[in-house]
């Protein structure tokens, strides 16, 4: 759906009036088409002259990007910027390394992107290293904040002390913050283990990197879910597309449209995990990817909730997830490099008013990743993993009905003052759902274009 507003503000006697009246100016953002460069100019490596800011300018390098180390070298504006520090161990020392980011700050394209890369605090052995690894956090999530024509700073955390920033986790998760398909992902930190990635994150060809695999998407009938059907589908899945049978004709044009297969479910059923297994098992000979994205809003004022309204709601967006994932767990058809997406909510983070229960079930989705990932991981040799992606305002039929003045109030409420597109979300789902996605686990990505209130 277009963004007017965006349109208008962009232009020329729009634009000017906008700016009179110091109204807000949300650039169009950069979003993925294949084939397209991955970053829109050149990219600038800051960081201590050591051997593993050395190590990422190689990798990108490798990637066949144009890379410099100062900023004083590049005549042309900076796609990207990445600043490795992560032998950044006092905050002392932290102002030398980011603040030559300030005058590349000032040459940005638009759409470029700023991604740092360090240590988590939990892994620091004194109050200063802590202190400094912590510190990080809070600088990408101002910068994010301060970001013009839809360029976005975002963070990677290395979880453990003995991953470097060149090794393939690290750098499959850099080459999606630094492409189109983070486009509305702005002011987040990802942390990164050391699993298994297994996929080659030096070829720049990574338009089909689901290939090969098998894929389920709960509520895929429209808006988001039928955005992440198209978007897996695009990238080489084959799909299995699950919704309730009131929803049956919507659901099998998208599965016509994507040529994949129609499962007419309630995913609230006690079998659904069984007759998902048995369907993709059946149709299309395996199951790698299930993705939870099924769930519905009863938005009321806790005051005025019935009963009916808290349970229906719970069990939709959190039971039929936790029911559904012990049948994944017990089955020996889901252990090849295995991927469960869940969608939680910045509603499950942040709280919103009149959604009770729609904030605890989500909050219940982020629980309930935390506690399977390393489950998960042991039943797959290590190589499955669980995440969620928590929207924020995206614009879908749902949030058309949104009263005007409200929706356009909430969607300007981000750092990029704009609402995110549907397939904002199916990106970073497929990001997370492919093979170059397996150093992340039981982590909680936002996209919502950095929220200003509570995320």
């Amino acid at each position: 759906m277009s963004d007017k507003y965006i349109d208008l503000v962009n232009g020329g006697f729009g634009g000017t009036v906008a700016k009179k009246l110091g109204l807000p100016q949300p650039a169009p953002l950069r979003r993925y088409k294949p084939g397209a460069a991955l970053v829109p100019g050149p990219v600038l490596v800051l960081g201590p002259d050591t051997d593993q800011t050395d190590a990422v300018a190689s990798a990108l390098l490798g990637w066949d990007l144009e890379v410099h180390r100062s900023p004083s070298t590049g005549t042309a504006r900076w796609g990207a910027v990445v600043v490795v520090l992560s032998e950044v161990d006092d905050a002392s020392q932290l102002g030398e390394h980011v603040l030559p980011l300030s005058p590349a700050l000032k040459q940005m394209a638009r759409g470029g992107r700023v991604v740092t890369i360090s240590r988590a605090a939990s892994g620091a052995t004194t109050p200063t290293a802590a202190a400094a690894r912590q510190a990080v956090d809070g600088f990408v999530r101002s910068l994010g904040k301060e970001m013009r024509g839809g360029a976005t700073a975002n963070g990677l955390v290395l979880a453990h002390e003995s991953t470097t920033p060149a090794d393939d986790g690290v750098l499959a998760a850099l080459r999606f913050f630094l492409s189109a398909r983070s486009s509305f992902v702005d002011g987040q930190l990802l942390t990164i283990g050391d699993a298994p990635v297994l996929a080659d994150v030096t070829t720049s060809d990574e338009e089909r990197p689901l290939a090969g695999r098998v894929a389920v998407v709960t509520g895929a009938a429209r808006g988001i879910g039928a955005a992440i059907a198209r978007t897996l589908a695009r990238d080489g899945a084959a799909l299995v597309l699950v919704d309730v049978p009131a929803a049956g004709e919507h659901l099998a044009k998208v599965a016509n449209e994507v040529r994949g297969t129609a499962l007419q479910l309630d995913i609230t059923a006690p079998d659904a995990g069984s007759r998902i297994i048995e369907h993709a098992i059946a149709r299309h000979g395996g199951l790698h990817v299930v993705v939870h994205n099924a769930g519905i809003t009863r938005d009321k004022l806790l005051a005025n909730m019935k009963p009916e309204t808290w349970e229906s709601v719970l069990a939709v967006n959190l039971a039929a997830q936790l029911r559904i994932n012990e049948q994944l767990l017990a089955s020996e058809h889901f252990r090849d490099a295995p991927r469960i997406v869940s969608l939680a909510s910045t509603s499950g983070i942040a709280g919103n008013r009149g959604q009770t229960n729609y904030g605890a079930s989500k909050a219940g989705v982020i629980g309930m990743v935390r506690a399977t990932a390393p489950l998960l991981a042991a039943a797959s040799g290590g190589t499955g993993t669980v995440n969620a992606v928590a929207p924020g305002f995206i614009v879908t039929e749902m949030t058309a009905r949104i009263p005007f003045a409200t929706r356009e109030v909430a969607k300007r409420l981000n750092s990029l003052q704009q609402g995110g597109d549907p397939s904002d979300v199916a990106e970073a789902i497929a990001f997370l759902a492919s093979p170059a996605g397996g150093a992340v686990n039981g982590q909680v990505l936002r996209v919502c274009g950095q929220n200003l209130v509570g995320a």
